[in-house]
């Protein structure tokens, strides 16, 4: 039996089966025309092996390669940038050295809400120097920050 008649049992309803309406229930505009019955309706139910021929591999097991995005923000506009590479899954480094002190800590205070709400995590890697994570990725171990005198 070919696989469009199998889905056309599926689908079918048997004749003892019927759907009654609600009376006074305007049809819908855009509703599409009704199904033609089935010529012939057989009441045999038929038991169709689950088991396909090849091996089924989860897709959630396969796991595409990660990046570690590199960013030096000059504004505090490209802090959404960033947090799109977050939202895709990508880890990113945020070098802070080149901007100014205020708009960093913008930029950080974003950042936080970004990977909290996408249930990440950000460190503070090195002076002005962050790495931002999203949930995919586990960061282990911690830097001390050294303060030279």
């Amino acid at each position: 039996m070919s696989l469009k008649k199998r889905f056309e049992k599926l689908f079918w309803l048997e004749e003892e089966e019927t759907v009654n309406e609600p009376q006074g229930r305007q049809p819908m505009v855009n509703q599409p025309p009704a199904r033609k019955e089935p010529k012939k309706v057989s009441t045999k139910k038929q038991v169709v092996d689950a088991t396909p021929a090849t091996p089924v591999i989860s897709l959630q097991s396969v796991q595409k390669s990660s990046k570690v995005i590199l960013v030096e923000p000059r504004a505090y506009a490209e802090a959404q940038d960033i947090a799109e590479h977050l939202k895709n899954k990508r880890s990113v480094v945020v070098n802070l050295q080149r901007i100014d002190r205020d708009q960093g800590f913008r930029i950080i205070d974003f950042l936080s809400g970004t990977v909290y709400a996408l249930g990440g995590d950000i460190q503070r890697v090195g002076t002005d120097i962050f790495l931002c994570a999203p949930d995919n990725v586990e960061v282990a171990g911690s830097i001390t920050e050294y303060i030279s005198e």
